[in-house]
């Protein structure tokens, strides 16, 4: 299957309830430039690229179809929560086995 960078970007904005124009402004781009990137017309420089991951919540290598693992965001937990959440995924990863 060949991977399709700009089909990748869509169905995350599309996910967050998105539109493009929603994008732009919160990246402070033009809209046409997120439609460029979704038509694999334009390609985003490094910088654009983070502000991407960061507003989908997804990793680059995500965006770039360099893995599909799905992430899961932990800021604003306390420490307590983050151990626990350790704990959980360390049982679920040896259930797993």
């Amino acid at each position: 299957m060949v991977f399709d960078f700009g089909c990748r970007l869509r169905e995350l904005r599309l996910n967050k309830k998105l539109t493009q124009t929603q994008v732009a402004r919160r990246l402070n781009l033009s809209k046409t430039t997120i439609s460029g990137y979704e038509n694999n017309i334009k390609t985003p420089s490094l910088d654009v690229l983070t502000q991407l991951s960061i507003l989908y919540g997804v990793s680059s290598d995500y965006i770039l179809g360099l893995e599909n693992r799905d992430m899961l965001l932990i800021d604003g937990l306390t420490d307590k929560q983050r151990e626990i959440l350790d704990l959980l995924l360390d049982e679920f990863r040896t259930q797993n086995k």
